[in-house]
């Protein structure tokens, strides 16, 4: 990069690279930096170097044959030039002195109009149109911020239905340009999922799941890319039934049928020690399989647990918290001393496993029993035996219904309650 003197001002002269040969006629470039310091000079040249290259490297992209990319190629250029993109209709109803400013800028160096920036300056590349499964591509990267943190395991169980919902949706409607999604289109998909419920015996959930992660898909990218759109997402949920609790297990199927000695033999150790780490402690099956050794701590003065956002995000702030071990909780932890490693990236097939082992060993008290119907078992002793709701909730991760003030319990008072009803 040189820069001399041309008169009173001093120029930036370069040669122009092999790589934009293509888009640029000249050979070398000399450029004005308007000032007759050699000290501002010096400071303006790289910067105005950078502009140049990223006029150049606009100029490139646009010669793709992808539209989505002609038209950011496009929008990125008028960036370059100092102006913003608008379409050709809006560029016509500028004040004349705007549009002159516009059309001067297209003009090279042979007084002939460049015919790449006269397509972005004027308006004259369309914006493509998106459609539904590129919106759900594109959705992932303006959603980026909500995926920090988590762990693979929970990065899957994130994305999983919201694929599902936009591959549902395509497979009824077709892949259309979200901008021509119409009311009818909507209804149609509506009515579909309304005929699985009826001959699937699905819930109005699964269906309001999906309408819910569609348009989160399709109102997020209309926001963020600044589409203007009207979609039709609104008045379209089901009735939601009676929310169906998840049955705790009795405390009496819990010693005779789950803790009777050879019952748990059958799953493989890591899946049985999580089992049975749940029944005194009340944890979420996710939360244990995510234990490291670091967060199992057998030989403190009280034995306990530490669930922290350690490789994965924690479902709620209020879930980072300590549990002491007790009773066949912590003996199943002491099996278990480095955690679950094959579990901890796939909390979702533990759960399958364990559900499978129970109902094929009829070791599920009703139908509607699950593994983590432990969770819910363990507040139902708590509560008979007494024990303070903010401490039931700091074990459960809860939150809590008016201000937390002090530390609470400590973890040996901890210990002491739950072992009144540990099993």
């Amino acid at each position: 990069m040189t820069i001399m003197k041309r008169g009173s001002t001093y120029h930036l002269r370069k040669r122009v690279p092999r790589r934009y040969e293509g888009v640029e006629e000249r050979k070398s470039i000399w450029v004005s930096l308007h000032t007759d310091s050699l000290t501002v000079a010096q400071q303006k040249a790289p910067i105005a170097w950078q502009h140049i290259v990223e006029g150049w490297e606009a100029r490139l992209a646009g010669d793709t044959s992808d539209a989505e990319k002609r038209f950011e190629a496009a929008k990125n250029l008028a960036a370059v030039r100092g102006f913003r993109y608008l379409p050709v209709a809006r560029v016509a109803e500028m004040p004349r002195k705007e549009l002159v400013q516009r059309m001067e800028a297209v003009i090279g160096k042979d007084g002939e109009p460049d015919l790449r920036e006269a397509a972005a300056l004027l308006g004259g590349v369309s914006e493509p149109p998106i459609t539904v499964t590129r919106a759900l591509e594109l959705y992932w990267g303006l959603v980026a911020d909500k995926t920090l943190g988590k762990s693979p395991d929970q990065l899957r169980r994130w994305e999983n239905p919201r694929k599902k919902a936009v591959k549902n949706f395509v497979d009824v409607v077709g892949d259309k340009a979200i901008g021509d999604i119409t009311g009818d289109d909507m209804l149609d998909f509506r009515q579909w999922w309304f005929e699985r419920i009826q001959s699937e015996d699905l819930t109005p959930n699964s269906g309001n799941k999906d309408l819910i992660h569609l348009g989160d898909v399709l109102k997020t990218v209309n926001r963020m890319k600044r589409l203007g759109l009207v979609l039709p997402l609104s008045d379209l949920s089901f009735k939601e039934g009676e929310a169906q609790q998840r049955p705790p297990f009795s405390e009496s199927w819990i010693r005779d049928k789950l803790l009777a000695p050879g019952a748990l033999d059958g799953l493989n150790k890591e899946a049985r020690c999580i089992l049975l780490a749940m029944v005194n402690t009340g944890a979420r099956p996710s939360e244990l399989a995510a234990l490291t050794s670091d967060q199992i701590r057998l030989g403190a003065a009280t034995p306990h647990i530490s669930i922290e956002p350690v490789g994965r995000q924690l479902k709620t702030r209020n879930a980072r918290r300590v549990i002491p071990l007790t009773g066949v909780s912590l003996k199943a932890m002491a099996q278990c001393p480095d955690g679950f490693p094959k579990y901890r990236t796939s909390s979702a097939s533990l759960s399958a496993t364990v559900n499978k082992y129970l109902r094929a060993n009829r070791l599920l008290e009703t139908p509607g029993h699950s593994l983590y119907g432990l969770r819910h078992s363990f507040e139902d002793r708590m509560l008979a035996a007494g024990i303070d709701e903010r401490i039931r909730r700091d074990l459960f991760g809860h939150a809590l219904d008016r201000e937390r003030y002090g530390k609470g319990a400590s973890l040996a008072d901890l210990q002491r309650l739950i072992q009144r009803v540990a099993l």
